[in-house]
């Protein structure tokens, strides 16, 4: 290929790289598969290694990791970039709209109409995006607000992040926060123990950690995640108000978050915080409170700022969720696969609403790097507002004369008095007897749990019970049980033996995906489950594939891919898989293939509440009937079915892409007499209120 030749096909790939990978990672919308997507990607790599002056550092092969930098350069802010005052409640909003008031008031704005926008408050990395006609070219963390550090290395590897923009000013700065979502931060972490690393605190810490490396190539092993949220910066282009700023923002590429709304008065304000605050713990990523700002510009401008923190904006900071304790013992339990798991017996704290009396201390090498000790004070916070963890020793505990040796994992399993080993590079250590009563309590309570097989009266104590009379051994046995074998139980009676045993019935028909999920492949988690069993569909098939057309599945890398098919490998779980598929459970793939059935080529959005099913159940029986569910709006939906409390960002811009919204009743009459639906006896079952 001459020179001339190689520069157009590279700026013929770049521009068909770089629009689908803003389809599939910004509005979650794709229009090409996978492999067309892969071979657009290695081709224009190709072409760069044969021609390195084509080579550009806005090219999307950057994304890969680039050569590392010998050390962050510091980056001057032209606009500073502000902190932000705090609120806790409504009363101190009011306070806080009233000063806005007082302050125009001086500048002879009597009575002025306030609109405001509400932002989720990203627990991430405050970070600006530099562009030059269009191109970007440098991008820093925030630092003190006047000075950061240059990390445009590591942020071309965010897959997310415009690398060029159309119809562009000659300058633009925008400011954005670089966050790591909470199945992602699973994930890694559950990637990084498999490998023998050590395995990251928070998702906070993980982004901040990753985006602060020297070298490219690490932080583009890590899913990092970015959203836009104003200009700090621009040339040539005015705008009236924030909440316009921001649509052209998101119409240029940049990914703004969905959820952002823009309110009349500040009641609403009042009730969108007080909703984001109870939603907070079911978000896919974190947050700590909600920005608020007056959305018109020239107020912004005339309200102008105290000292570091704008007048115009506020953070409606949530209740705090860590507290100081005393840790009185550390204890070791056994994961399913026989990690040894530390955690803390603590002096009872009320944390974040609930009284904690355990926490995680995550594992063996976390403890050890943080230093915590038994009867060290220690800091308490409830991860994500639900799982308690020990963050750290209270400040000052290291300094006791009285202090106890560093813990190490016990020698003998707790459960079973195995010894217990450590292989070279692993993060765990673990208990190797495959028969450990509480390796096998913890797969088959895993088995039985929601999301995997969600056999509702089947939770740990229960599942301790059957197994400690010798009822259950593997996950099979729980479909051997009788209502007479149950009534023997502590608190069984006939009635609820009876009603258990066409529960466990029932979930039969659970899909095979989730079934996969439930058996306990290492590696294997909800999502995974479901991709693996689309790619192969039928159980048979995924016993005997090699390791190389597992890793074909949509987000099973070689490492993982390898260890599902040793798993497959051994004894105990083709038995297992045998009995499951002989007791009567779903292990093929049942429904239309992809491009068949009556909603073959139609693209769904769900929000909010359906009366009757399950977002689970929905998403099952839209794909069951040959469609497709994203999470987002886009030209590209054909239809957002609204149940009760819906998104009303998604709402909105349905209205403005003419996107027909409609209800679970007119969902079911598209799927049609039985279309989708689950086969009859499901487990499938209206919402627990």
């Amino acid at each position: 290929m001459s020179a001339t030749s190689a520069k157009r096909r590279v700026e013929e790939l770049r521009r068909q790289v770089e629009h689908n990978a803003h389809r599939y990672y910004v509005l979650d919308d794709p229009e090409i598969g996978d492999d067309e997507y892969d071979a657009l990607f290695r081709e224009l790599q190709a072409i760069e290694e044969q021609h390195p002056a084509l080579r550009t550092s806005d090219s999307p092969t950057q994304s890969v990791g680039g050569e590392p930098v010998s050390a962050l350069e510091k980056v001057r802010h032209d606009v500073p970039m502000l902190s932000l005052a705090n609120v806790r409640d409504a009363d101190e909003l009011r306070a806080w709209i009233q000063r806005m008031r007082s302050h125009l008031a001086r500048e002879g704005i009597e009575d002025p109409s306030f609109a405001y926008v509400a932002e989720p408050k990203i627990d991430g990395l405050a970070i600006s995006l530099r562009y030059e006609d269009g191109v970007f070219v440098r991008g820093a963390t925030r630092g003190n607000g006047e000075v950061g550090e240059d990390v445009t290395h590591n942020l071309r590897t965010i897959a997310s992040l415009p690398r060029r923009i159309d119809d562009a000013p000659p300058l633009l700065e925008v400011r954005g926060e670089v966050y790591m979502s909470l199945p992602d931060f699973t994930a890694l972490n559950e990637r990084r123990a498999e490998a023998g690393q050590s395995t990251f605190m928070n998702p906070r810490n993980a982004a901040a950690g990753t985006i602060r490396q020297l070298d490219p190539k690490l932080a583009a092993e890590r899913p990092l995640s970015l959203w836009a949220y104003s200009i700090g910066q621009i040339d040539g282009v005015r705008f009236s108000a924030h909440s316009e700023a921001l649509a052209w923002l998101r119409e240029r590429g940049f990914p703004v978050n969905d959820d952002i709304v823009r309110l009349d008065d500040e009641e609403e304000v009042v009730r969108q915080c007080l909703a984001w605050q109870e939603r907070r713990s079911a978000l896919e990523f974190e947050i700590d409170g909600v920005v608020v700002k007056v959305d018109d510009l020239e107020l912004q401008r005339r309200l102008g700022s105290v000292g570091r923190d704008p007048r115009w904006a506020v953070a409606w900071k949530f209740p705090p969720t860590t507290k100081v304790t005393m840790l009185h013992r550390i204890l070791w339990n056994v994961g399913k696969y026989g990690q040894l798991h530390p955690f803390a017996g603590l002096e009872p704290v009320h944390v974040g609403g609930v009284t904690v009396k355990l926490a995680t201390l995550h594992n063996e090498e976390d403890l050890r790097r943080k230093d915590i000790r038994e009867g060290d004070e220690v800091i308490v916070t409830r991860a994500g507002d639900v799982i308690p963890q020990v963050i750290s020793p209270a400040p000052h505990a290291a300094e006791r004369e009285d202090r106890s040796p560093p813990p190490a994992p016990p020698a003998l399993c707790p459960s079973c008095e195995t010894p217990t080993v450590k292989r070279e590079g692993e993060v765990f250590t673990r208990c190797p007897n495959r028969q450990c009563p509480s390796r096998r309590w913890q797969l088959l309570k895993h088995f039985a749990s929601e999301g995997a097989m969600d056999i509702e009266g089947l939770g740990e104590k229960q599942v301790g019970q059957l197994q400690r009379a010798g009822l259950v051994t593997t996950a099979g046995d729980f479909y051997r049980l009788t209502a007479e074998q149950l009534m023997g139980v502590e608190r069984m009676g006939k009635i609820s033996a009876e009603r258990l045993v066409e529960r466990i019935a029932k979930s039969k028909d659970v899909p095979f995906g989730r079934v996969l999920f439930g058996m306990g492949i290492e590696g294997v988690g909800y999502v995974t489950g479901r991709n693996l069993a689309q790619r192969f569909r039928a159980i048979d098939a995924l016993a005997d594939a090699s390791a190389d057309e597992i890793a074909e599945t949509p987000g099973v890398g070689p490492k993982v891919a390898q260890l599902i098919h040793e798993q497959f490998r051994d004894d105990d779980m083709r038995a297992l898989a045998a009995d499951l598929k002989a007791l009567g459970l779903r292990m093929e793939t049942e429904g239309a293939a992809p491009g068949e059935g009556p909603l073959a080529g139609k693209t769904f959005v769900l929000t909010g509440t359906l009366p009757d099913l399950t977002r689970e159940e929905a998403t099952e029986r839209i794909m069951n009937a040959g469609g497709r569910v994203t999470s987002s709006v886009s030209k590209k939906t054909d239809y957002v079915v609204a149940g009760e409390s819906p998104g009303a960002s998604k709402l909105q811009k349905a209205e403005r892409m003419e996107v027909g919204v409609i209800d679970e009743a007119a969902l079911l009459e598209l799927l049609g007499p039985g279309a989708g639906a689950p086969a009859e006896g499901s487990s499938a079952r209206p919402r627990r209120r």
